[in-house]
């Protein structure tokens, strides 16, 4: 008897229902839209599709931001520091490299500008290229023979200053001038110099070897520096002489 008791006994959720039914056909009143509400179950989501759904939102609440820019890519340029007489114009830099006595690398999509006889004659300029964008933000190197070794560090910024009017007033017109002496892996001594002006900013690497001075140059106005200073500060660090035949 017992269990037939247990058997027909209403379980609460039925017993909840029909007190409610009850309670309405007693007031003979249509039930409020709170208690319909509070007998209306939404159906059950499958397991897999709950599962599936938290999974990607925990997937785009761990997911890192993607970057605004994408890291700039870099080739690397061989400079031979052929003098006026045997300058040939440019051809590729694939047929330098056995013969190149410096390097340094160039952001893709940057142009190249080619440099003319003359101008090598006079400067020194072996090699320049340029941001399309902002033709002002560039990398270009020069080179004077007859040089063993460096003088020290504060005469050399002041001579190759007398060659480069735009470095005259840059340093002229400089809020703040560093310099500061590095070796390379191979020993190879560097005067680096960082001129911060009113209007630009530059970074110069300067070594001697093969009797010749090397001036590397990376300079950008102050919005393109403030904008690229990463990538400027690697195309400086970049600059290198270089002996592929083992003697430098």
């Amino acid at each position: 008897m017992t269990m037939l008791t247990s058997l027909f006994t209403p379980s609460p959720l039925l017993t909840t229902a029909t007190s409610t039914s009850s309670s309405a056909a007693t007031s003979q009143q249509p039930p409020s839209a709170a208690q319909s509400a509070n007998v209306r179950f939404p159906a059950p989501r499958p397991l897999t599709t709950t599962l599936a759904a938290a999974a990607a939102a925990g997937i785009l609440l761990l997911s890192p931001a993607a970057p605004l820019h994408a890291e700039a890519e870099f080739k690397t340029y061989y400079g031979t520091a052929a003098s006026a007489a045997n300058y040939g114009g440019y051809g590729g830099n694939a047929s330098k490299k056995d013969a190149a006595e410096y390097v340094y690398d160039v952001p893709e999509g940057w142009k190249e500008r080619l440099v003319s006889k003359v101008e090598k004659g006079t400067n020194g300029t072996d090699s320049e290229f340029f941001n399309p964008r902002k033709r002002s933000e560039r990398e270009y190197l020069t080179f004077l023979s007859g040089f063993r070794k460096l003088a020290p560090v504060g005469a050399v910024l002041d001579n190759l200053a007398l060659s480069d009017v735009g470095l005259q007033d840059q340093i002229s017109s400089a809020d703040d001038v560093t310099s500061a002496e590095r070796k390379g892996e191979d020993g190879q001594v560097y005067y680096e110099y960082e001129v911060a002006g009113a209007g630009a900013h530059s970074l110069i690497s300067v070594t001697c070897a093969r009797n010749k001075l090397y001036a590397h140059f990376v300079t950008a106005p102050n919005p393109e520096w403030g904008r690229d200073e990463a990538v400027l500060r690697r195309l400086h660090q970049s600059f290198k002489t270089v002996d592929f035949s083992g003697q430098d």
